[in-house]
């Protein structure tokens, strides 16, 4: 089976947001499930933006939608551990942001998870891909 192999961009870390597990984030395994640790990924990039001034509704004058996600687990968390999500963005590419995040155990400081989600923004009225304005590269550049 292929596994997920994601590289974190340490030197591009823009953003650190705590968190704690929820008893409502356990699954049947007892440990923090997949959609409960999508949702606190997503908490956390909405916090690293807004440290910048943006939003996700609202990237240079575009909604973004994400294109694509990939998660690499790493060790199991259960309530009522404390994390740390570390969010770095590197340069975008012509028309995606690739946003990478990094779940830390604050106990032990253990890695949780490594997750990757490429967003696109797009134009409201053809609902299709624009370039990333230039504008927002020196606001995510200025976050480095």
């Amino acid at each position: 089976m292929e596994r997920v192999r994601l590289s974190f961009p340490v030197d591009e870390v823009m953003h650190r947001h705590p968190l704690t597990v929820r008893i409502t984030d356990m699954n049947y395994g007892r440990h923090l499930g997949h959609d409960a640790l999508i949702s606190l990924l997503h908490e956390a990039r909405v916090a690293a933006l807004a440290s910048r001034g943006l939003q996700e509704w609202d990237l240079g004058g575009f909604p973004c939608v994400a294109a694509d996600l990939a998660v690499q687990y790493q060790t199991e968390t259960r309530w009522p551990d404390a994390l740390v999500v570390e969010t770095a963005i590197p340069a975008p590419a012509r028309k995606a942001i690739g946003v990478y995040q990094r779940i830390l155990r604050d106990a032990d400081d253990a890695t949780v998870a490594t997750a990757r989600i490429n967003l696109m923004l797009v134009d409201p009225a053809t609902g299709r891909p624009v370039a990333i304005p230039e504008a927002l590269r020196d606001t995510l550049a200025g976050a480095r």
